[in-house]
């Protein structure tokens, strides 16, 4: 295989990365209509991806790394978001429209960028992202406020769509931290380690949620005694669902590891919830059970609203040199030794430097 520039490999993991978490959305939705059972579906996707790992590494085609202990805790704390923001986004998908997921996924940035600031040294958004956020809010209000279940219920409706955006915020910024302090030696590595820790806790969601028992009633309305029966009776279409989903599943551990390590935290938010508009059109097209046109507007506004953001520079150290400012800045693909030995230039902190491409070639 020939390898890719660099530029060619931020452009390549972006939109292998868009093409998976913008169907992996629907995929889901369209298996709950046959299996209402959030974790347990999550669960075969997960072990699903672990067999085919390992079966790729046993027959050579896929190398994987080894398990060591020195990487277990951080990712047992990565582990406990994932599970937790997988669990809360299908709850979601189970209980709301695939547009109100949407919303709450857009709203992210808003947070991850003041996070990003905090915690990954970089500055807080310009004006013109303050802006672009001020928009996402807009919208994400002006949508709420069309949706029928909000109407109904009140604030309640949105009980599990705002569990999921401070879940999958918080995974965005810790992940982009495991991927800076964690090195692996194959693409596997991060895949691995999140599926294997991530399987037993949805296990004790499903618990939680009863869905074993909802599982078995499901079982004696059909009258089988095993769940190799009961896929047996179920249309023919949802055992295509669930074998797609755990294809895309696989393919978007590896895809949003690969992007996550070449973009910054909030940027790897913005991709996801941009990508978001393909899955959008599809829905409306397949599915009947989606926003009205005024709030698919509103959502529209909010993703309108990530794309006009723009990322923060990296703050300058104090007592850094002009020179040695330069030099520590970060562009979206953090990786500025490599990149200088290919002939990358960085992108700069001011609004100048800010309005050039990602990546210039020299």
């Amino acid at each position: 295989m020939v390898p890719l520039s660099p530029k060619a490999e931020v452009i390549a993991s972006v939109v292998s990365y868009s093409l998976c978490s913008g169907s992996l959305v629907l995929v889901n939705k369209l298996i709950l209509h046959y299996l209402p059972f959030p974790s347990l579906v999550i669960v075969v996707q997960l072990l699903s991806s672990i067999f085919m790992i390992y079966g790729g590494n046993f027959f050579g085609v896929m190398p994987v790394d080894e398990m060591k202990m020195e990487f277990l805790k951080p990712y047992m704390i990565y582990t406990v978001a994932f599970s937790t923001g997988v669990y809360t986004n299908m709850m979601c998908l189970n209980q709301s429209n695939v547009e109100t997921v949407i919303v709450a996924r857009a709203c992210s940035p808003l947070l991850v960028s003041v996070l990003d600031s905090i915690f990954l040294g970089r500055e807080m958004p310009s004006n013109r992202s303050i802006g672009a956020l001020s928009m996402i809010i807009i919208g994400a209000y002006g949508y709420a406020s069309t949706d029928a279940a909000f109407t109904e219920q009140g604030s309640s409706a949105y009980f599990w769509p705002t569990l999921y955006l401070f879940i999958i915020t918080f995974e965005m910024v810790y992940g982009k931290q495991i991927v800076r302090s964690v090195k692996f030696k194959t693409v596997s590595g991060p895949v691995q380690y999140t599926n294997l820790l991530g399987w037993p806790p949805m296990f004790v969601f499903a618990k939680m949620g009863g869905e074993f028992g909802r599982l078995n009633d499901m079982m004696q309305s059909y009258d089988v005694t095993s769940v190799w029966g009961l896929l047996g009776k179920l249309p023919v279409e949802s055992i295509g669902l669930i074998i797609l989903g755990c294809l895309i599943g696989t393919g978007i551990g590896y895809t949003g590891w690969w992007c996550r390590g070449k973009v910054s935290a909030t940027s790897f938010t913005l991709i996801g919830v941009l990508n978001k508009c393909m899955t959008v059109l599809v829905n409306m097209m397949i599915w009947d059970q989606h926003a009205s046109p005024t709030g698919i507007s509103f959502l529209f506004l909010c993703l309108v609203g990530g794309a006009f953001y723009r990322q923060a520079p990296m703050r300058k150290r104090e007592g850094d040199s002009e020179g040695d400012g330069l030099a520590s800045k970060s562009s979206d693909v953090e990786m500025a030794g490599a990149n200088k030995a290919n002939g990358l230039t960085m992108r700069g902190s001011t609004d100048e430097g800010m309005t050039k491409p990602l990546i210039q070639q020299k």
